[in-house]
């Protein structure tokens, strides 16, 4: 199954899925990386992987609908069946999720329904909590309210540091997405209203 990758920043999460590809061990090919972000880090792991990409800027196109219809043209045009966020920092939108109903996950750094949406690691340390951890979910309408695919624990110790909770969190999450994403593809477990089958 051909997927694409989408990806605001450094793209750590997209070069683990991409390294697993390489590898034979996603269960599919990465056959486009998205960015909404010219310039972003993700766009030379892409490079240094041979996966073709694209940088659209969404402040060029009039609406969001426009934006993300110009995304679809690309990943119809590149075959992709499956889309992956990571690290991809905009809120999808009604173009792509009809495009891609049932088919689009994402890997967020909480247990959802914990600490959604943006600086989920400071909204957890800012609580106090002992324990976050990483959630890969089907995406829907919502700001990261989709049904819940897989999730693991991340202990937060009590002199625990900012960059101390990412480092943990990002040690899983390079292995979980993986799997995960690998899992998927090859059960097939995705559906029309994004349950699994």
């Amino acid at each position: 199954m051909k997927i694409a990758v989408f990806a605001s920043g450094t793209g750590s999460n997209a070069e683990a899925l991409m390294q697993a590809a390489s590898q034979k061990q996603l269960g599919g090919e990465v056959a486009l990386l998205v960015s909404d972000k010219p310039g972003a880090g993700a766009l030379d792991k892409a490079e240094r992987f041979g996966v073709p990409s694209i940088a659209l800027a969404p402040k060029n196109f009039a609406t969001k609908a426009d934006y993300e219809a110009k995304v679809v043209s690309h990943l119809q045009e590149h075959g992709v069946e499956f889309v992956c966020l990571a690290g991809y920092m905009r809120l999808i939108g009604s173009t792509l999720l009809n495009a891609y109903e049932g088919r689009i996950v994402n890997i967020h750094p909480s247990l959802l329904p914990a600490f959604p949406g943006l600086d989920a690691v400071g909204q957890a340390l800012e609580a106090g909590v002992s324990e976050t951890g990483v959630t890969i979910h089907y995406v829907d309408a919502g700001m990261d309210t989709g049904p819940i695919i897989a999730q693991e624990k991340v202990l937060i110790e009590a002199n625990d540091t900012r960059e101390d909770v990412f480092r943990k969190i990002q040690e899983i999450e390079h292995n979980l997405y993986p799997q995960t994403v690998k899992q998927i593809m090859e059960t097939k477990v995705v559906g029309g209203d994004g349950q699994n089958e």
